[in-house]
């Protein structure tokens, strides 16, 4: 049987935590080691002694892009295949991934809880992406290529004005809050899902509605921002 070894390079120690048992788990995968920098990821790289056959790799690294990584594992592996997993999802950044050599962009709200199949199905031939990425990257591809119908921006008004709430409503729903508390205090994704007794896929939709109320795209950017409107206690 194939085994094909894994780097994961994530900064959040609990995701990285996450990611690397998830490899552990699986008999396809090995966990050839998990960083959390660019620096480290480099000096694994660079150790002719390691071998690779897939990069799991954020892309907001303290020291760095993730980007940086990418292009040096595929200059010194050229049979590895990049997968990010990243907060990011604007299109500059996916793009820039996929010229970089990425073959999938997963955005963290919309991370499987068995990130290993994902990897699997990866290596069978799938390009694996969230489908919030996909509809970012063809519309701007659309709007390259000067397609894009006036008819569908007009037929989108209605919707985003039933949507807008109310001007005495809360911004967040009570859970969106309570989420939004958890997400300030440091918990993962996992354990906000245990004690709120829901789970993981929940927690995510919760943080990607409450995102998109934000207008953020990070978990940084939304405490911030949440505590610039006084949605989180002092």
């Amino acid at each position: 049987m194939q085994v094909w070894r894994v780097l994961v390079v994530e900064d959040d120690s609990r995701m990285r935590d996450f990611f690397a048992l998830s490899v552990a788990r699986c008999a396809e995968l090995q966990l050839a080691a998990s960083v959390g920098s660019v620096a480290e990821a480099r000096a694994w790289l660079d150790d002719s002694a390691n071998t690779l056959d897939v990069l799991l790799v954020d892309l907001g690294l303290p020291d760095g892009s993730g980007l940086e990584v990418i292009r040096h594992a595929t200059r010194l592996h050229p049979g590895c295949e990049p997968l990010v997993i990243s907060m990011f999802g604007d299109e500059d950044n996916v793009l820039a991934s996929i010229e970089a050599g990425a073959l999938g962009y997963i955005h963290k709200d919309s991370a499987p809880d068995d990130i290993a199949q994902t990897i699997l199905e990866m290596k069978a031939g799938a390009s694996p992406i969230s489908p919030m990425i996909a509809r970012k990257v063809l519309a701007k591809y659309a709007l390259s290529r000067g397609k894009a119908p006036a008819a569908q921006a007009h037929a989108a008004e209605p919707a985003i004005k039933a949507s807008a709430p109310h001007a005495n409503a809360p911004l967040l729903s009570p859970r969106e809050q309570d989420v939004l508390a958890l997400i300030a205090r440091g918990f993962s994704y996992a354990e906000i899902a245990s004690l709120q007794s829901v789970s993981v896929h929940t927690v995510q939709t919760h943080i990607k509605n409450l995102y998109a109320k934000l207008s953020v795209h990070s978990k940084n950017e939304a405490v911030y921002e949440a505590s610039r409107l006084g949605l989180l206690p002092s």
